[in-house]
C-alpha cells in the first residue's frame, strides 16, 4: 500500500509525517531535531535505565543522535520504521519518542510500537494518545494488520498505556532481553485492525 501522507508531504519536497492529536502531536524527527533528541535521552537517561538499558556516554551526545536521525530518515524511505518525536501540543517541546519499527509486510503485515516519556510528562495520558495516533497510522496508512509491543511485568504504567490504547496480552516471553545485568520477562501485547 502506498502511503497517501508519505506521498503528500514528499511531493511537497518534505520527509516529514506530522500527525496531530487533543494532548500532543507526533512528527518523524530531522536531522534539525538531534540537539533537542540528545537534551531529551540525557535528561532521562537514569529515568529510562529501570526498563531499558543504559547507553555508552557516547549515545547522549548530539553526534550520535545525529546519526540514528540520519537512519530512522533512511529506514522511513524504505518504509520499515518510522521514529516521531512526541511534541506538547501548541509549541516545539520535545516530551518524548515513539517508533514504528521491524514493519513486516505479507504474510505478516505487522510492527512493533516502542515509546519514551520525558519524566515530568508521565501521567498526562499524553503517551496513551501518542500510541494511539500511531496505531491508527500503521493500519490507516502503512496498511498493517497487527501492532505488537514488549512491556516488562513491573512496568505497570506502560501497560496501563498499551491497555489504554486497546492492545491485549498475549503471553509471557521470559528472559527476553538483557537490561543492566540482567535477563528480564516481557509480556507480548498487540493490536489488531479489525
Amino acid at each position: 500500500m502506498v502511503l497517501k501522507i508519505w506521498n503528500l508531504l514528499r511531493k511537497k519536497g518534505g520527509n516529514v509525517v506530522s500527525i496531530e492529536g487533543k494532548k500532543c502531536y507526533v512528527r518523524t524527527f530531522q536531522e534539525k531535531d538531534a540537539r533537542n533528541l540528545t537534551g531529551l535521552v540525557s535528561r532521562n537517561k537514569y529515568f529510562w535505565s529501570t526498563y531499558e538499558p543504559l547507553n555508552r556516554p557516547e549515545y547522549y551526545t548530539v553526534d550520535t543522535q545525529y546519526k540514528k536521525i540520519q537512519e530512522s530518515l533512511y529506514l522511513m524511505s524504505s518504509q520499515r520504521e518510522f521514529t516521531f518525536g512526541i511534541y506538547a501540543l501548541g509549541t516545539k517541546d520535545l516530551i518524548g519518542h515513539i517508533a514504528l519499527y521491524s514493519v513486516k509486510r505479507l504474510p505478516y503485515s505487522s510492527a512493533f510500537v516502542g515509546y519514551a516519556m520525558d519524566e515530568t510528562y508521565v501521567g498526562k495520558g499524553i503517551v496513551t494518545e501518542a500510541v494511539e495516533l500511531i496505531v491508527r497510522f500503521a493500519f490507516e496508512q502503512v496498511g498493517l494488520h497487527r501492532v505488537e509491543a514488549y512491556v516488562a511485568p513491573e512496568n505497570k504504567a506502560s501497560i496501563r498505556v498499551l491497555e489504554k490504547a486497546g492492545f491485549q496480552q498475549e503471553g509471557l516471553l521470559r528472559k527476553l532481553l538483557y537490561i543492566n545485568g540482567k535477563w528480564v520477562d516481557h509480556y507480548m501485547y498487540a493490536r489488531l485492525d479489525e
